[in-house]
């Protein structure tokens, strides 16, 4: 080092109000006295270091001095938060080695097959933040083309170990999931308390949407406290023998929640990852026998029932490699569960299937008692095909209503706006007629540009469903909103493709067993 680098000035920590998602960024001013930004050029990655602590970053340099001044090394608030070192602290800044893990990417896209070793050590720096978008995207690839079980058992076991790790004093811990896809969903809202109502032990962990109007955590998030740390979540299923709760808030396979939101812009959703993040979530999570929805449908994630026979395999081999009993059933994904898409119009759907109202959705309070029947199969005192009964008896009782409101109580109150939107706008039928079909994905892609989930009583309501008799000018759904923009957008995405198909006859409403 010559003289005059030794005179210049360290760089200290500046935070920037800039949220990158789950990426590291470092900004710096091209004008900057600490460091040669010329010497970074070529460089997209680099190195902190203060007080033994390393983390790698996406580099921008800006011209900008009202954002970043040239002593200053700026963090966004990712970077910032997982840094944790106070402002103005002095920091080394080099530029990045890139993780010696991604020679296993690199020789897996050339045709090579992972390693344990390798799968370790690439979910070791997705967990640490070493990866860029791009170098994930990579590994996704790379995989999605050919994955061998070898290699899915690695994976599996590498994204469970990396994150925390539950254990229960039950030796029987039970736990549903659904791949997703369907609008209005929400079983496992219905499932959990019925289930707890009996005695099972049902800890269930849930996800937020990412490209849906709605996940689990998103739509409890309306009735209580969803981001408990661990340790309130043990102490919601020591009182209530069952919780929902965000598994993003404890720590649940974090590898994961990184490999999804890469994922899901690139569309790739394999078998082999769905099942690596299904599996390694609710190995972490302590469960012991696992129920797995698959919905078929023309406008779901799996189409036929071929399909779902396969992933039935796939998601039984890795059961049976972890110790996991796996139960999959096979259900009806031609259309949405429920009168409601978005998380307030989803919660009041729950709770009215849980009060026993009337005018609750009956395909709801249905498909959830069959889930449940399944789970309290598992309970050895229970006899052999009384499942469903028990299930009803609990829910008709009113003794999972009054469990749902013991976890809504040790759970916490909600801390987010309940309201529904106070924009509306009817999509009518064009035609008279019967509904024939219902577009699964168009319906969410309306809810989310409404606003959900992030709008919480942003969504649709939905008036028919198929196998309804319709009239021309008869609403089939109404769109809420809060936004004037996202309603008016929302309103424009129907004109081409309002979601329904309206034919001559009756359409056959036999669901997939």
């Amino acid at each position: 080092m010559n003289g005059i680098d030794t005179l210049r000035p360290q760089p200290k920590i500046r935070r920037i109000n800039l949220d990158t998602g789950r990426e590291n960024v470092v900004v710096i001013s091209r004008r900057s006295r600490a460091l040669r930004p010329e010497i970074f050029r070529g460089f997209s990655r680099v190195e902190l270091r203060r007080n033994g602590k390393v983390m790698l970053a996406t580099l921008i340099i800006t011209d900008d001095d009202a954002l970043v001044g040239p002593d200053d090394l700026g963090l966004s608030e990712p970077a910032f938060r997982r840094f944790a070192e106070p402002v103005g602290s002095v920091v080394t800044i080099a530029p990045a080695v890139s993780p010696e893990s991604l020679d296993a990417v690199r020789a897996k896209i050339m045709g090579q097959t992972f390693s344990a070793v390798d799968i370790g050590a690439i979910v070791d720096d997705l967990t640490h933040y070493r990866y860029s978008d791009m170098e994930i995207a990579a590994f996704l690839i790379s995989s999605a083309s050919f994955m061998t079980n070898d290699e899915l058992i690695a994976l599996v076991g590498a994204m469970a170990r990396a994150g925390t790790q539950l254990k229960w004093s039950n030796p029987i811990i039970v736990d549903k999931h659904c791949i997703g896809g369907i609008p209005g969903n929400r079983t496992s809202m219905i499932v959990v308390p019925i289930v707890a109502a009996h005695g099972l032990t049902i800890p269930k962990t849930s996800s937020r949407a990412i490209t849906s109007p709605a996940g689990t955590a998103d739509t409890m998030e309306v009735l209580a406290r969803v981001d408990v740390s661990v340790e309130e979540m043990k102490a919601v299923v020591a009182a209530c023998r069952g919780c929902l709760v965000w598994g993003g808030h404890v720590n649940l396979s974090p590898a994961d929640d990184i490999l999804i939101s890469v994922e899901r812009p690139l569309g790739l959703d394999t078998r082999e990852q769905m099942v690596a993040s299904i599996i390694s979530k609710k190995l972490a999570a302590g469960s012991t026998h696992l129920l797995i929805d698959l919905p078929v449908g023309p406008a779901a994630k799996l189409a036929n029932t071929m399909d779902a026979m396969r992933l039935r395999k796939l998601f039984e081999f890795v059961g049976d490699h972890f110790g996991i009993s796996v139960e999959v059933v096979v259900t009806d994904g031609s259309q949405p569960i429920g009168n409601g898409i978005g998380p307030v119009l989803e919660s009041r759907d729950v709770m009215a299937v849980l009060a026993n109202d009337p005018a609750a959705p009956a395909d709801l309070r249905e498909k959830s008692l069959r889930l449940a029947a399944h789970l309290l199969e598992y309970d050895p005192k229970l006899r052999g095909g009384s499942g469903y009964a028990r299930a009803r008896e609990l829910l008709d009782s009113g003794a999972a209503l009054r469990q749902m409101q013991k976890m809504i109580d040790a759970q916490g109150p909600p801390t987010c706006c309940t309201d529904l939107g106070n924009l509306t706008f009817d999509v009518t039928a064009t035609s008279d007629g019967f509904v024939s079909g219902i577009d699964c994905l168009q319906l969410n892609r309306l809810a989310r540009t409404a606003g959900a989930p992030i709008d919480k009583g942003a969504g649709i309501k939905l008036f028919k469903k198929i196998g309804d008799r319709v009239e021309q000018g008869e609403p089939l759904y109404r769109i809420y909103a809060f936004d004037q923009s996202e309603h008016d957008l929302a309103a424009a995405g129907t004109r081409t493709n309002t979601a329904y198909t309206i034919g001559n006859e009756p359409a056959n409403r036999e669901a997939t067993s």
